[in-house]
């Protein structure tokens, strides 16, 4: 797409984002059922049922601006998604604690994205007088913000410090489970 002004960024930007939230629809389901954890699994569904919303938004978007809602590829949420299946592919014989603070990493590349995506989206809308749009774009935006506040508790609060530990000290957690 031939790029002439800040609406053309802007329907290009959204673009890359529609497609963004499609490839992060279809890798949140296989790392939620990767985490070990209870309350990451919990983060990462209620962020799937999140990231629905926010397709539709963008489908919204595209309406407020007379267009079809269509993608194009988003190669940066590839290569972090890419980057992330790496991480599913060392589970195997790999401490379950270990995982969960990769997985989280991951899901947090994931929303560092979205909030510069989405930022630079709304700003764009505001400068172009799209008030509606802008609107819709900061609703998501505060979504992505608050999910990635909420991975970075579950690492803080509990997962990075398990996986400090390593199966050693699980080992000895099983054991005393055990008695």
């Amino acid at each position: 797409m031939k790029l002439s002004n800040l609406h053309d960024v802007l329907v290009d930007e959204l673009r890359d984002l529609y497609n963004a939230e499609k490839q992060i629809l279809k890798a949140l389901p296989r790392m939620s059922k990767a985490a070990s954890s209870a309350e990451l699994q919990n983060a990462l569904q209620e962020h799937l049922s999140q990231t629905e919303d926010q397709v539709e938004r963008l489908e919204k978007i595209f309406e407020e601006l007379d267009m079809a809602a269509r993608g194009k590829t988003c190669h940066g949420m590839q290569g972090i998604i890419e980057e992330g299946k790496e991480v599913l592919e060392e589970r195997k014989g790999s401490d379950p604690a270990a995982i969960d603070a990769a997985l989280l990493a991951a899901a947090q590349k994931v929303e560092h994205y979205e909030i510069c995506a989405y930022g630079s989206s709304r700003a764009h809308a505001e400068l172009l007088g799209l008030s509606r749009v802008a609107e819709l774009l900061q609703e998501t935006l505060d979504e992505e913000s608050e999910a990635n506040e909420k991975l970075d508790a579950i690492a803080r609060d509990g997962v990075n410090a398990a996986a400090a530990n390593g199966s050693a000290a699980r080992g000895e957690e099983d054991e005393d489970e055990g008695d």
